[in-house]
């Protein structure tokens, strides 16, 4: 494409992504905000990993710390920059780039949540664009070392969906999507906010269950407990999502009607539920942790508001009850402020 990139924010999902597209031959800039992890890119390159020898690759990268950022004024202007931050850096993340910007320049979220209106605000919304990583679990488990911990997607499973906001297909979303084919398969939707919720819709399931919980991905489906409590948060989601007039897709192969009544305790939507997230369970690495349970891990804040608390909020002003969210918001908050150490018993009241 020749066109200059940079994604600000190198941890699991930037780094993976933009290690990719690095090693594709474009031209990409990582910028982080951990000195650690920017030095070793800089001296040894960025390590990537995955359930396989074959993704185990050791790339060259051009990183930067935040504070290099300012040279750019002397550089050719940014064409297309993917914010990569927690959600709650989002704001900062995007002033930080856009004074680099070309004149038709752009901005992708590349997050875990709902933040293009946020990247609007600053950008406008002509500049915005929306990309959900669909079965992409991976984590910076040291300075410059990311694994991915579930299988590749490729023709089984489409992992990046590159969207408009007015759900238009458009050659810059085309081309996002061939740059993102570096690291797994992608395709342009024309339904990101049903994409958005659908995505939301898994992580209220995962993310705050296992951060409350300390329980790894397999943990938390194998047990009855965790996994009853996981999917009515899924039922919960479906419901507020669809009263905000989504069109929600599959998710990890359930159906979201099909989850939202095994939620509400329809015996055989459960089943067929619980026989899916069994199934799904065995294709994870063992290690699999959802990002906020490595949050905890690492004693970092949390995308718990922007994630559990979302829901909860949205269906408070829908009129539609979002209780075991607002639960789960209050109880990782708790966890994050140590007034709880992450265990099972978190969770015996909700």
């Amino acid at each position: 494409m020749g066109k200059r990139i940079v994604v600000v924010g190198a941890g699991a999902i930037g780094g993976y992504a933009g290690g990719h597209m690095t090693r594709a031959g474009h031209d990409v800039t990582l910028i982080d905000p951990w000195p650690e992890h920017v030095n070793y890119m800089r001296e040894h390159g960025l390590q990537l990993s995955g359930m396989t020898d074959a993704e185990r690759h050791s790339i060259p990268v051009n990183a930067l710390h935040i504070t290099d950022v300012q040279n750019f004024c002397k550089q050719k202007p940014v064409d297309i920059a993917f914010i990569c931050v927690k959600s709650y850096d989002t704001e900062w993340a995007t002033h930080l780039i856009k004074p680099y910007l070309a004149p038709d320049a752009f901005v992708v979220s590349l997050q875990n949540c709902i933040n293009e209106e946020r990247i609007a605000a600053i950008v406008g919304w002509g500049r915005t664009l929306g990309c959900i990583a669909s079965l992409v679990a991976a984590e910076l488990y040291a300075p410059g070392h990311v694994k991915r911990t579930v299988p590749m997607g490729g023709e089984r499973h489409t992992v990046f969906r590159v969207g408009e906001v007015h759900g238009r297909v458009t050659p810059r979303a085309q081309a996002v999507v061939e740059l993102l084919r570096s690291a797994d398969s992608g395709k342009v939707t024309t339904n990101l906010w049903g994409e958005r919720w659908s995505k939301l819709v898994i992580n209220s399931m995962r993310n705050g269950l296992s951060a409350a919980t300390g329980l790894s991905g397999n943990q938390r489906d194998a047990a009855e407990g965790p996994r009853w409590l996981s999917i009515r948060l899924g039922a919960e989601a479906v419901r507020v999502g669809q009263a905000l007039g989504y069109q929600l897709e599959k998710m990890l192969g359930m159906d979201p009607e099909t989850l939202a009544r095994a939620g509400e305790g329809n015996r055989d939507a459960l089943a067929e539920i619980v026989d899916i997230l069994t199934e799904n369970a065995k294709k994870r690495s063992d290690e699999q942790r959802p990002s906020m349970a490595q949050d905890i891990h690492k004693g970092r804040r949390t995308e718990t508001d922007f994630i559990n608390g979302y829901v909860a909020a949205k269906g408070l002003e829908i009129g539609v009850p979002a209780t075991t969210h607002a639960k789960m918001n209050e109880i990782v908050k708790r966890v994050e402020r140590g007034e709880l150490k992450a265990a099972a018993d978190n969770i015996r009241d909700i």
